[in-house]
């Protein structure tokens, strides 16, 4: 039994000695440092490699979030510079209205005098408080001549040199109001604000009968409002609805209030 047993041992361990002498174990050089200084490398730059795509990705979020800020502010630029030109349409659309008035009321008046002639009459019926006519020819066609470049040949700029004239040749004439409101209004239009104030301020001061002066300060307001003087603007526009409360000047006087308080 023990025979039986010994023998097959022997003929195993033969076998593994022989596997053992023809595959031998790979010698390790102690010297080398390979083996711990790579597993340090590679853990490493997997490290520096996950730090780096986080700075990237810190780096891509400001940068949008600078962007969005800039894109935001460009928003909010356009709405503020959209809300200026709206109140400009409207301011421009205000003084449109009251030119055209003007104009209306202007052939309104020079037909009325024609229809007067050659009875010679001193005064025009107008829709507003009267307007006297002149019996002089020569102003009447000088004050004619710069109306005209206004209305019909709509020559503004040399219109103002016409009436500036006419107010030195006839600076008692019966259309002073008149012309000195119409270069200012004409001044007014090339935002001459200052030679525009002084021709709307004479009409006021000298000529406190004409029908021009519920304008003439609407216009001042106006141009204190250019001026971002908006205790001044408030200060005409409450004047032309306390004494010219029944006026087309008076109701746009008010939205003018309205608008600034």
């Amino acid at each position: 039994m023990i025979k039986t047993v010994t023998r097959p041992l022997l003929i195993a361990m033969s076998l593994v000695s022989i596997g053992v002498s023809a595959n031998p174990a790979p010698v390790t050089e102690i010297g080398r440092s390979s083996r711990v200084p790579v597993t340090t490398t590679t853990a490493t730059g997997t490290v520096e490699q996950r730090l780096a795509a986080l700075e990237r990705v810190v780096e891509a979020r400001a940068e949008a979030q600078i962007r969005m800020q800039q894109q935001l502010q460009l928003l909010l630029d356009e709405v503020s510079e959209l809300r200026g030109v709206t109140e400009t349409h409207s301011y421009q659309l205000d003084e449109i209205l009251q030119r055209q008035r003007d104009i209306y009321q202007e052939i309104e008046r020079r037909v009325s005098s024609v229809q007067q002639q050659p009875a010679a009459t001193n005064v025009v019926p107008d829709s507003t408080p009267s307007v006297s006519v002149s019996t002089n020819v020569s102003e009447n066609d000088a004050y004619e001549k710069a109306v005209n470049m206004v209305l019909k040949d709509r020559r503004y700029d040399a219109a103002i040199p016409e009436f500036e004239s006419f107010l030195r040749s006839y600076p008692n004439s019966v259309y002073a109001p008149n012309a000195h409101y119409w270069l200012g209004q004409l001044l007014f239009n090339n935002n001459d604000l200052a030679k525009a104030k002084t021709q709307f301020e004479r009409v006021v001061s000298n000529f406190p009968d004409s029908n021009k002066v519920s304008a003439a300060l609407l216009k001042l307001g106006q141009i204190a409002e250019r001026e971002n003087n908006k205790a001044l603007a408030l200060r005409y526009f409450n004047r032309v609805v306390a004494e010219h409360a029944s006026s087309t000047s008076a109701r746009l006087a008010r939205e003018r209030i309205t608008a600034l308080q």
